[in-house]
């Protein structure tokens, strides 16, 4: 199997786009990141997205992305993996290059959700549940992530005040980071006194909704350097999932899907968790990091809260966490998500992020998950 590189990176800022199609954000990114590479001949593409047949009735994505970047007549697929579609067409990307197969891919990541009503899209996301058990109910990801936070803050006896300190942290890297969608500082008070979405999950331990497009383009080792001075080697990938349904889960706050897709893509690097410098994750919600946090090994089962009120996982810190300012206020185009995550790390590694940056990063993790940490891909990068 081939080594597999990084060798450009483009993004849109992530926001409510209500001039902008799926094919206006596409060519936005891929011109982007078309000047982050000295040459491209891209030989098939990849899309990542979640909502483009239910919200606008168009599938054959990867048709649609190819005519707005102008390559006709090359292969392409969209991936579809929840909100965890991202990071998994990053992983097909990979494959077909590390396969042999191609030795230039084209990744995107799209997704366009600020047309709707909220009440609409959140019912597009519920189907991203159970159709059979929870969906058909009316159940929504709020109210399936407040029952796990709701049963976290119980077992470990965590405060709502403590649970307040990650978004206030986020929106803090969100306010320095160019590419986010809310770039205003809150406090503890303001996530506290936010509006109720589902008990105990408030307005501002959610992520927003907004557009957003992202790309890289992946390489074959051969041809890395000739196409960038500062490529950045895919060095383990990996997968995992839980059970669609929460009643059907063995342990609602073991997140055995992390678990997995980690395991994996550490064996595949030959490194540890204590080997990460840098990582983006996947916080939907407040729950949602520090279940991440703890699958991908970062703490133990119940710790996490306790060590982000202590300072850990903050800018110099090892390994320093969503310094994007992660979903929470970077944003999390639903579908897109993944990409900017593996964007970031690698411009974090490159030491080009125009961001909070860490000085010095070798060695990053990206972590994308769909569902309610049902469907979930690992990707590490070495510089």
């Amino acid at each position: 199997m081939r080594k597999v590189h990084i060798v450009g990176v483009g993004m849109v800022r992530i926001d409510r786009y209500y001039d902008k199609g799926y094919m206006q954000l596409i060519r936005d990114a891929a011109v982007s990141a078309f000047n982050d590479v000295k040459s491209y001949e891209p030989e098939a593409i990849v899309v990542g997205n979640m909502l483009s047949s239910t919200l606008y009735n168009q599938d054959s994505l990867a048709a649609l992305a190819l005519d707005a970047i102008g390559f006709r007549g090359l292969g392409g697929l969209k991936v579809e993996a929840a909100c965890g579609s991202g990071g998994h067409a990053v992983i097909v990307g990979y494959s077909l290059v590390a396969s042999g197969l191609y030795d230039q891919v084209m990744v995107v990541g799209v997704e366009k959700m600020s047309d709707y009503p909220t009440s609409t899209i959140t019912s597009a996301l519920a189907q991203a549940a159970n159709a059979e058990y929870e969906y058909i109910y009316g159940v929504s990801f709020p109210a399936l992530n407040a029952l796990i936070m709701r049963l976290y803050m119980l077992k470990y006896e965590a405060r709502r005040e403590d649970m307040a300190l990650w978004p206030v942290r986020m929106h803090e890297y969100g306010s320095r980071n160019p590419y986010a969608q809310l770039r205003n500082r809150i406090t503890i008070e303001d996530v506290i006194n936010s509006p109720i979405v589902s008990d105990p999950i408030r307005l501002m331990d959610s992520a927003p909704i907004g557009d957003g497009a992202a790309v890289i383009i992946l390489s074959s080792e051969d041809v890395a350097r000739k196409l960038s001075d500062t490529p950045v080697e895919i060095a383990g990938v990996g997968l995992g999932s839980d059970g669609l349904d929460l009643s059907s889960r063995e342990e609602l706050l073991n997140p055995i899907s992390i678990k997995r897709a980690a395991e994996k893509a550490f064996r595949m690097s030959k490194l540890t968790p204590s080997d990460i410098d840098v990582a983006e994750i996947h916080d939907a919600f407040t729950i949602t990091a520090l279940l991440s946090i703890e699958g991908l090994g970062f703490a133990d089962l119940g710790e996490s809260w306790k060590l982000v009120k202590d300072g850990r996982f903050a800018v110099g810190d090892k390994p320093s966490v969503n310094l994007s300012g992660g979903l929470k206020a970077r944003g999390h185009p639903v579908g897109a998500t993944g990409v900017y995550q593996i964007a970031e790390i690698a411009m974090q590694l490159r030491g080009d992020f125009p961001g909070v940056k860490l000085d010095k990063a070798e060695k990053g993790l990206a972590m994308n998950t769909g569902g309610v940490g049902t469907l979930t891909s690992v990707v590490i990068l070495k510089r």
